[in-house]
């Protein structure tokens, strides 16, 4: 493919920060909109070897489908329509996600340096997906924490469009993460009326 790195990581970005504004409200257009940029940036990393990066957005699309499922399924169990197996459904996903983590690993030279620095950038993802998914407030400053990482790695790759989105990603997390407590709060108060 002759499709332009700065094309695939402007698309892709674009993508992301639109999903944003959908998950600070918790709606499942979340879903939709942060799938839609796997494809740029599974193409960007992969078009660079940066296998670790290519495969998580594997399981991002694997997060992204399963996520868009259990949110349906939490919202009709918190209406008391129904009840799931929730290990269940949140293992297999989590089983397939280090499978394609482990495989990516697996084929990584960690003799480069920089391999590492994207190792702990998917690694951090991987627990800030599990938090988003199940819908969990501390998933915010985790993100936050992605993002440093990936910012450092990012600049060193040249990818300035990247760099700069984890920037503006960590400034919608703090946002996101106040969002969420405030919810969470408002949640805790109708409980104890």
């Amino acid at each position: 493919m002759n499709i332009p790195q700065w094309a695939l990581d402007w698309s892709g970005s674009l993508c992301v920060v639109v999903s944003l504004v959908y998950l600070w409200r918790k709606s499942s257009t979340y879903w939709h909109w942060s799938n839609l940029s796997l494809l740029p940036y599974f193409l960007l990393f992969a078009s660079s070897a940066q296998w670790m990066l290519a495969g998580l957005q594997i399981t991002y699309l694997l997060f992204g489908i399963h996520g868009l499922y259990l949110w349906y399924l939490e919202s009709r169990k918190s209406k008391g329509e129904i009840r799931f197996n929730e290990p269940l459904w949140y293992g297999v996903t989590w089983a397939a996600s280090l499978a394609i983590f482990a495989y990516t690993v697996a084929v990584t030279d960690f003799r480069e340096a920089w391999n590492w620095v994207q190792f702990a950038s998917v690694t951090l993802a991987l627990v800030a997906n599990f938090g988003t998914t199940r819908k969990r407030t501390w998933s915010w400053p985790v993100w936050m924490l992605v993002n440093a990482v990936s910012a450092v790695y990012f600049q060193h790759l040249g990818l300035w469009a990247q760099f700069g989105l984890q920037f503006v990603l960590a400034a919608l997390s703090v946002w996101g993460w106040r969002e969420w407590a405030r919810q969470d709060e408002k949640v805790a108060r109708v409980a104890t009326v």
